[in-house]
C-alpha cells in the first residue's frame, strides 16, 4: 500500500508541474497571439489631428508629433455614414421629415397672393359738362353709394346757355323742327334725363345748378375733386368700386405655368379668418411673362357679398396639381436642399432610432411653392433633413464623409494649402475647381452688406477669446441687426436666392442663441454652429477680403470645430488664454 501511494503522488507532483510549465506557456502563446491580432488591426492617429489615420506608428504628417493608438469603433456604421450627438441635434435644432408624409404633399399646390378690385366691375364717375362744383354730397372714401344717388351739384355756363336756346327753339317747334330737335339732342348727350328737359321747356325757366347723379352703385375708392373746384366736359370726379366680387391674383413661377389650367377649383384662405376656407375657379391666367420676377399672374374671382375680402389683403391658394402621369410626385421643402453647381444633394436619416445620416444626390423637377419635386433619388417613407442641413453637411465634411463640397469623401488633412472637404490626394488643381463650382455670382453691394455681418462675427469671435461674455452678447445682437439689413433682392441668381434662405435663417437662430445666455461655454456652443453656417456663406458669395477658416480639433469636447480669421495667426476662440494658440489654417477663401 505505501509504495502505490507513493506512485500516486509521484504522478500527481508530475501532472502538477507539467500544467504549471505547458499550460502557462499556452496561455502565454494565446495571449501572444491575441495581442498580434490586436496589432495588426491597429490604426494610428495624431492627438492634434484625429483626422490622420495611419496603420503603423510614427510622426503626424502635419505637425510631427508622435502617432498615438486609436481609439477602435463598433459602431456598425457604413462608410459614408456618419452619427451626431444628441446634444448636436439639440443645439442645431435638426429637424427631419418623412418623405410622402406630415406636411410634404405631392397632390397640391399652395400660391401666395393678394385681394384685389374687380376691375371689370369698376366704375369712374365723369362730369358730362363743365363748370364749378357748388356742392358734393359725397365725404370721404370708403362711403357707399347707390345707382340714381346724387352725388354733386355743378353750376354750367354752357348748360344755361343751352337751356335758353332750347326755351327759343321751342316757340319754332313747328316751322323749325330740325332745329328744335337738335337742341334736344344736345342735352341729352350731356346725360340730362327727358324729365329735366321737358320740366325746363314747361316751365320756360332757366336753371342754374344741374344735378350729377351715380350711374353704379359701389363704394367710393378716390376722391378726385373738392367742392369749389373747375373742371372740364369728361373729367373724373370719383372712382367707385363694385366689391360685390373680389379678384385674387396670385404669383406663378415660369416652370410651374404648365401646372395650372383655367377653370381650376381653388381653395383660398387668410389668416384674417384663420379656420374658414373660401371657394373660387381660376379665371384667368396672364399670357405676358413679368421679366423681372419671372412670374405670371394667376386670377381668381371670388364672392365678396359678406365683404369678407378687403382689397390689400393677403391670401393662400391652395390648388390640385394638373398632372397628365398617373405616377405619385414626391416633393420635399427647399430647406432640406443643398446645391453645388449641378448637383443637388440632401441628407437621409438611415437609422429611425438613432442620429446617423448619409449623403445622397437627387434630381430635381418643378419648384411648387418652397417645395421641388424629385425625380430621382428618393422614396416616400425616407427620412430627409429638413431643418439645420448646413450644419449636418459640416458634420459629414469634418468627419470625411460625402458632402455638398466633396462627393466622394475623405478626410481633411492639409494645411494652409487644404480646402475644406478634399482628401489627402485630391490635387491642387482639383481643389481649385470645387471652389469655382461653389462661388456664386453675386453683386458687390450684396457683398458689402454681407462683409458688415462678417465684421460682427469677427468682433465676436475676438470676444470670445478675451472670455467676454457680456461682449459676446452684445456683439451678436449687432450681428442680428445687421443681417436683417442685407437686401435679399440684390441676389438675382436663383440658386444664391435659396442659398441664402436657408443659411441666413440658420445664422438668425444660431446668433440668437448666443445673445439669449450669458454662459461662455453655451456662447461656444452656439459659436460653433454660426461659423459652420457663416462659412457656408462665404464660401458661396465672397466677401472682397481674403478670409482664413481655421480649425482646432479638441474643441467641441475632441470633435473639433472651426472659425474664421482675417488673419493667419491662429487665435482659438473655443479655450481663450487655456489654448489660445491651439488649431491651424484649414482653408483660405480668396
Amino acid at each position: 500500500m505505501k509504495k502505490y501511494i507513493v506512485y500516486i503522488g509521484i504522478l500527481a507532483i508530475g501532472l502538477l508541474l507539467g500544467w504549471l510549465l505547458f499550460g502557462g506557456s499556452s496561455n502565454s502563446e494565446t495571449d501572444h497571439n491575441h495581442d498580434e491580432v490586436s496589432e495588426t488591426n491597429q490604426m494610428w492617429t495624431c492627438s492634434m489631428h484625429p483626422q490622420i489615420m495611419q496603420p503603423e506608428p510614427g510622426d503626424c504628417p502635419i505637425c510631427g508629433m508622435d502617432l498615438i493608438p486609436a481609439e477602435s469603433t463598433s459602431d456598425g456604421l457604413l462608410a459614408d455614414q456618419f452619427k451626431l450627438t444628441e446634444n448636436a441635434m439639440a443645439l442645431a435644432n435638426i429637424q427631419t421629415t418623412v418623405v410622402g408624409k406630415g406636411s410634404v404633399d405631392g397632390n397640391t399646390i399652395k400660391l401666395s397672393g393678394k385681394i384685389a378690385k374687380n376691375e371689370e366691375a369698376n366704375a369712374v364717375q365723369v362730369s358730362y359738362f363743365s363748370g364749378r362744383i357748388e356742392r358734393l354730397n359725397v365725404s370721404f372714401t370708403g362711403e357707399e353709394v347707390r345707382k340714381d344717388q346724387l352725388l354733386a351739384t355743378i353750376y354750367s355756363p354752357e348748360l344755361y346757355t343751352a337751356q335758353q336756346e332750347l326755351i327759343t327753339a321751342k316757340s319754332l317747334k313747328e316751322s323749325q323742327p330740325a332745329l328744335y330737335k337738335a337742341v334736344r339732342n344736345k342735352l341729352m348727350l350731356w346725360k340730362l334725363s327727358d324729365n329735366q328737359i321737358n320740366q325746363i321747356e314747361t316751365s320756360g325757366k332757366v336753371l342754374e345748378n344741374f344735378p350729377v347723379y351715380a350711374t353704379v352703385s359701389g363704394t367710393v375708392t378716390d376722391k378726385l375733386v373738392e367742392q369749389g373746384d373747375y373742371i372740364k366736359q369728361g373729367q373724373p370726379l370719383l372712382k367707385i368700386a363694385n366689391l360685390n366680387t373680389v379678384w385674387a391674383n396670385f404669383d406663378v413661377y415660369e416652370n410651374q405655368i404648365d401646372l395650372f389650367k383655367k377653370g381650376q377649383e381653388v381653395l383660398v384662405t387668410t389668416n384674417a379668418y384663420v379656420n374658414k376656407e373660401f371657394k373660387g375657379k381660376v379665371d384667368f391666367i396672364d399670357p405676358v411673362l413679368n421679366t423681372k420676377t419671372r412670374t405670371v399672374t394667376l386670377r381668381v374671382v371670388l364672392n365678396n357679398k359678406n365683404e369678407v375680402f378687403k382689397p390689400g389683403m393677403f391670401v393662400t391658394a391652395i390648388i390640385e396639381r394638373v398632372s397628365s402621369s398617373n405616377d405619385e410626385v414626391i416633393t420635399i421643402p427647399a430647406s432640406a436642399i443643398l446645391w453645388t453647381g449641378e448637383r443637388s444633394v440632401v441628407y437621409l436619416k438611415t437609422n429611425p432610432d438613432q442620429s446617423v445620416f448619409e449623403m445622397r444626390e437627387v434630381v430635381l423637377g418643378n419648384q411648387i411653392g418652397n417645395e421641388y419635386e424629385v425625380l430621382e433619388g428618393l422614396f416616400v417613407g425616407n427620412e430627409i433633413v429638413t431643418n439645420g442641413t448646413f450644419t449636418v453637411d459640416a458634420a459629414a465634411q469634418l468627419q470625411g464623409k460625402k458632402s455638398m463640397m466633396n462627393k466622394d469623401g475623405g478626410k481633411v488633412i492639409t494645411g494652409h494649402e487644404g480646402h475644406l472637404g478634399m482628401d489627402n490626394n485630391a490635387s491642387k488643381k482639383e481643389s481649385d475647381h470645387t471652389n469655382r463650382n461653389e462661388r456664386l455670382p453675386v453683386s458687390e453691394k450684396f457683398q458689402e452688406q454681407l462683409k458688415v455681418v462678417y465684421n460682427d462675427y469677427i468682433n465676436l469671435k475676438d470676444a470670445l477669446v478675451k472670455d467676454d461674455s457680456d461682449n459676446v452678447m452684445a456683439e451678436s445682437k449687432k450681428l442680428l441687426d445687421n443681417l436683417s439689413e442685407v437686401d435679399m433682392k440684390l441676389l438675382k441668381d436663383k440658386e444664391a436666392h435659396n442659398h441664402w434662405m436657408s443659411l441666413e435663417k440658420e445664422i438668425k437662430a444660431s446668433a440668437t442663441s448666443i445673445s439669449n445666455t450669458s454662459d461662455i461655454k453655451g456662447q461656444r456652443d452656439h459659436f460653433k454652429h454660426l461659423s459652420s453656417h457663416l462659412i457656408k456663406i462665404l464660401q458661396l458669395f465672397g466677401v472682397n477680403e481674403k478670409v482664413f477658416v481655421e480649425f482646432c480639433p479638441m474643441a467641441d469636447n475632441n470633435n473639433g470645430a472651426y472659425w474664421l480669421s482675417k488673419e493667419e495667426k491662429v487665435i482659438n476662440p473655443y479655450f481663450g488664454d487655456a489654448m489660445l494658440t491651439c488649431g491651424e489654417v484649414k482653408q483660405v477663401i480668396e
